[in-house]
């Protein structure tokens, strides 16, 4: 199942920017890691804002909903998201 995902990130501004480094490089290291798993298919940033878009590639809304809430920076997120499914007009044959 696939998902598109918006995250937007809203860190405290008074947040101790020891945790805030930590908490960052902890969200890299498990992004990197789903990301080889194959279960975060594309990661992109939004241009002038603290955002991303990213494509999830998971068996069920439930394993989403678990990826989502392991992420180290998710109580500091606003988190959208959207079902997908191929269109009829695609000329791909794949999930590009």
């Amino acid at each position: 199942m696939l998902f598109h995902v918006k995250m937007t990130v809203n860190l405290p501004v008074d947040m101790n920017p020891e945790r805030a480094t930590a908490l960052k490089a902890e969200e890299k290291a498990l992004a990197q890691r789903l990301q080889q798993a194959g279960k975060w298919r594309h990661l992109w940033r939004i241009a002038g804002l603290y955002a991303n878009y990213s494509v999830f590639d998971v068996d069920s809304v439930q394993e989403l909903h678990d990826l989502l809430m392991q992420l180290p920076l998710y109580p500091y997120m606003a988190i959208e998201v959207n079902a997908l499914c191929r269109h009829p007009s695609s000329i791909h044959e794949d999930d590009r």
